[in-house]
């Protein structure tokens, strides 16, 4: 086990992550037990159980609708983006190295001048206090404990201020923005947000409207159509004027203002690269320069034009399979991105992490930064803030010790040189063992489960 005396970590410019493995083995001696298993499957399971235990589902308003769904697990279409973004990690492997010296290692790394204690942060995954009462507070308040960065969805469940106050002075936090047709409230929505110590703005470009999801349309459930979602417009000057000019009242009716705030304020209408100057130019002014970047990147001349327009960074990403179904695997897309404009943008990464081999795996091929989603609002759903923390702390040991047990130093160790590719001609028993790790919901040759 992680040895608490090696004389070794008191020379590590981070945490001995893995000693959380030991200090999880020694509960039992204490009568105690682990929170719960951090097993991706597991977690959701445990997450979907938690939630019906709890009641903090979507509220449902006709009681033929049965069962109620698990949000954060519904994906686009028959999930098949969802099951490639599985399979594009399963066919890539590590290579580990011998007998190389490990014990001074370190996961730090930086993200837009900040030194973070590893390359992991937390996706911005909106509605939290549908998973949790504690909501985006609870989760931003680990991130700053944790020295990770945090990004705010606009449809967060919290307000941009209180997020800020959770997270900390000093902790490094980002905004994302899903931009309201509404020059006066974007600026609004900025200007909190820069104020509040949200020093990076993301643009998510691919959810202009939900991509169709089953199991919500089927169930009814849309968390912003019972009132949960619109805090960040509930708290917002411009947008409660808004509601006023069309005679709502967000103090009487939460119901139609949230409804107001999704429907009218920025789903249903896209973007085009005509307006990203003009968002770039707000937020630069703003700020006084700070980074912009844009999530959702999957072609290749989507992350020229980028670099085209100037802007910082961009996070390669399908949204975790919820948007188009039968897109490419973002971590297949991550490779064709990073050979084009790698030199020329900073590139991030996210949808399919469920460990830290998959957070190896895209550093390997490029990303410079990863962000995590699913494996975290599973933890909040189990057990609050504590489910959180025990989530997050349990990937970076799992993180700290591959890299103990497979010969990686740092996070620059981690490039093509490490990685092998198990080709899919390997019959009817690999492909299965692909869709059982995958867990896609349509498929009749498994049992039915979705991560």
């Amino acid at each position: 086990m992680s040895d608490p005396s090696n004389p070794h970590i008191k020379n590590r410019t981070t945490p001995q992550w893995g000693l959380y493995q030991r200090e999880n083995f020694l509960k039992q001696n204490e009568g105690q037990a682990p929170l719960f298993n951090t097993d991706p499957r597991k977690l959701e399971e445990r997450a979907k159980e938690r939630l019906s235990e709890g009641g903090w589902y979507t509220p449902t308003l006709h009681p033929s609708i049965q069962p109620k769904q698990f949000y954060a697990s519904s994906n686009a279409g028959l999930s098949n983006t969802h099951l490639t973004n599985r399979q594009s990690f399963y066919r890539h492997r590590l290579i580990p190295n011998q007998l190389v010296d490990t014990n001074n290692r370190d996961t730090t790394t930086e993200i837009f001048n900040h030194k973070v204690s590893a390359p992991i942060g937390f996706a911005p995954i909106g509605i939290n206090k549908i998973y949790h009462p504690a909501g985006e507070s609870a989760v931003a308040k680990v991130a700053g404990e944790l020295n990770l960065p945090y990004c705010l969805s606009t449809a967060g469940s919290t307000s941009i201020e209180d997020v800020g106050k959770a997270n900390g002075t000093g902790s490094p936090r980002f905004y994302q923005l899903y931009m309201p047709h509404d020059d006066e409230l974007t600026v609004s929505l900025l200007t909190r947000a820069w104020e509040a110590g949200f020093d990076a703005l993301i643009l998510t470009t691919d959810t202009w409207q939900l991509g169709w999801r089953h199991d919500d349309v089927s169930s009814s459930n849309y968390a912003f159509y019972r009132g949960f979602g619109a805090d960040l417009g509930l708290t917002d000057p411009v947008f409660r004027k808004r509601c006023q000019e069309d005679g709502i009242d967000p103090e009487v009716d939460v119901v139609a203002a949230s409804v107001k705030w999704i429907d009218s304020v920025w789903h249903g209408r896209a973007w085009s690269w005509e307006k990203i100057p003009w968002l770039m130019e707000t937020w630069k002014g703003i700020s006084g320069g700070r980074p912009f970047a844009i999530k959702g990147i999957q072609s290749v001349a989507d992350a020229r034009r980028c670099v085209e327009f100037g802007v910082d960074g961009i996070v390669v990403s399908n949204h975790a399979g919820r948007q188009v179904d039968g897109a490419v695997a973002s971590l297949d897309a991550l490779e064709s991105i990073v050979e084009a404009v790698g030199k020329d943008i900073y590139v991030m990464f996210d949808s399919g992490v469920r460990g830290a081999s998959d957070v190896v795996k895209a550093l390997a091929l490029g990303a410079r930064f990863v962000f995590v989603g699913r494996l975290w609002i599973w933890g909040l759903s189990i057990a609050g803030e504590e489910g959180v923390r025990h989530v997050i702390k349990s990937l970076l040991a799992d993180l700290d010790i591959l890299m103990g047990v497979a010969g990686f130093n740092r996070v620059k160790d981690f490039d093509r040189s490490i990685l092998g590719e198990f080709a899919f001609g390997f019959g009817v028993l690999g492909l299965l063992l692909i869709l059982i790790d995958s867990g896609p919901k349509n498929y009749s040759l498994i049992p039915q489960k979705s991560l």
